[in-house]
Order: C-alpha cells, then sequence, then structure tokens
C-alpha cells in the first residue's frame, strides 16, 4: 500500500527539498545533489519514492516533476513559507495581533520572508528608530508611513529626509494628527514645505506603525491584549516591500487627505 501523500512530501526533507528545486523545471541527478549536498546513494531511494507516487518523472539522468507534482508543490509554497515565517519567533507570532491586515494580503503575510523579529533593542535605544533603516531611507526616493506614534526624533529625521528629497506619504491616526497640530510645531512645518503628503485615517488603528521605504519594511504589532511592545518585525527584500507597500494602498484607500497639517 502506498504511502499517504502528506508523508512522502513532508516526512523527509530531502523529498520536500527536491521537489522545491525541480520547481525551477528539469534537473541532472548532479545537479540535485550538489544543490542538497548529499550522495546518489543517500538521495535515489528518496527519489524513487516521490516516482512510485508519481511526483516525479525522470529520463535517463535527468529529473521533473509530473503535473501532479507541479500541482502539489504550487499548493506547497504558501504552506512552507507561512510555516517558515512563524519559525522565525514563534512566540511573537503567537501572541501578536495581526488582525488590521486584510484577509487577502494575511494569506500572502510569508511573502515578506526572509525578514526578523528584531528585540534586542538596548535601554539607550527605546526610543529611537532602528538606525540602519533610517540610514537607508535617507537614499530613498520614498518613505511611506502608516503610524499612531512618533518617535522622538521623528523632526530631525524628516529634516534629513526633506534635505535628501525623499517623499514622505504619512498616515496618522486622528490622535496623532491633533498632536502635531498642536504639540509639534518643527514636525508641523516640515510636513507642510510641500515635499510630503499626510492623511487621516478615520479608523480604528490596532496596530503601533508599519513602513516601507526603497530597501526595507517594518512592521510594529501590538500584543493581543493589545499592549505596545518592542519588538517589531524588519525584512529587507523585494517581495517584503511590495507586500508592504499593498499594506500601505489598503489603508490609504480609506485615507483623508490633509492639505496643511
Amino acid at each position: 500500500m502506498k504511502r499517504p501523500l502528506l508523508d512522502v512530501i513532508f516526512a523527509s526533507e530531502k523529498r520536500k527539498n527536491v521537489l522545491f528545486l525541480l520547481q525551477e523545471g528539469p534537473q541532472e541527478m548532479e545537479s540535485l545533489l550538489k544543490s542538497l549536498d548529499t550522495t546518489r546513494h543517500s538521495l535515489l531511494p528518496q527519489v524513487r519514492i516521490l516516482e512510485e507516487h508519481h511526483l516525479v518523472d525522470h529520463s535517463q539522468d535527468s529529473y521533473e516533476l509530473t503535473i501532479t507534482g507541479k500541482l502539489m508543490i504550487d499548493r506547497m509554497n504558501p504552506l512552507v513559507g507561512t510555516i517558515d515565517l512563524f519559525d522565525t519567533d514563534v512566540d511573537y507570532w503567537g501572541s501578536h495581533d495581526f488582525g488590521f491586515i486584510p484577509p487577502p494580503l494575511l494569506n500572502w503575510l510569508h511573502e515578506i520572508i526572509p525578514c526578523e523579529v528584531v528585540s534586542n533593542t538596548s535601554p539607550t535605544e527605546v526610543y529611537n528608530p532602528n538606525k540602519n533603516v533610517v540610514e537607508k531611507a535617507k537614499h530613498s526616493k520614498l518613505q511611506n508611513s502608516v503610524t499612531t506614534f512618533l518617535f522622538p526624533n521623528f523632526a530631525s529625521i524628516l529634516a534629513d529626509f526633506n534635505k535628501n528629497g525623499v517623499k514622505m506619504c504619512l498616515i496618522v491616526s486622528e490622535e496623532l494628527l491633533s498632536k502635531i497640530k498642536n504639540e509639534m510645531e518643527e514636525v508641523k512645518n516640515l510636513l507642510n514645505n510641500g515635499l510630503n503628503e499626510v492623511f487621516l485615517y478615520p479608523k480604528e488603528m490596532n496596530f503601533a506603525s508599519f513602513g516601507t521605504n526603497d530597501f526595507c519594511f517594518m512592521m510594529r504589532t501590538l500584543t493581543k491584549k493589545g499592549d505596545y511592545d518592542l519588538k517589531y518585525l524588519m525584512a529587507c527584500n523585494t517581495s517584503a516591500i511590495k507586500w508592504g507597500n499593498e499594506l500601505f494602498e489598503y489603508y490609504l484607500k480609506d485615507s483623508i487627505p490633509i492639505n496643511k497639517v
């Protein structure tokens, strides 16, 4: 009796990795051995199991996915990606609220990997944004941010952005907009210089902040109890930036332009 396909695919790292490698197209056995850093003696039995279950075909020494194999691997990608994402810090993912992300984007949250849950913030850096991300943002064309708060040194950062020609598109909560208008004169003047755009998000914002520039995506979520947490997500790759920009567009469509703060 044949094994269940779930066992065939997931009970062996070698079999799973062979399927992912063949997703890129037919490969010679030597290429598979090199990619997996293994021996022919070790890999052949696993490949034969894939063939017996009609997931892989071979001709001479070249291997490729069958139609069944292609269908399986196409559906495996989101699952394996999501598992890999949660493995970055399962306690973080399990204890924080991601309900503010719309379902279509939540289904593709794994697109942000490789990512990092940053939790080793030193006491002296608690009230400052990530220095590396800020430096990268200074060389970006655009900074998109959705936030419920501003760091104490935001005026200095924004001044550097303006000096370097970095456009800031800022979506804020009602409470933060009121604070900027009434208590943050320098920030208000910088935002009103014609280079930046400010929007009010009139609905509830059940997160701290998220943003993208040309190089990185960052997101600060609340715990499931609604508490602010010093931990945050950071990903500096193309797919994460694309995903973050789509999340920004989702919030932008319901936001109100503020012509003058």
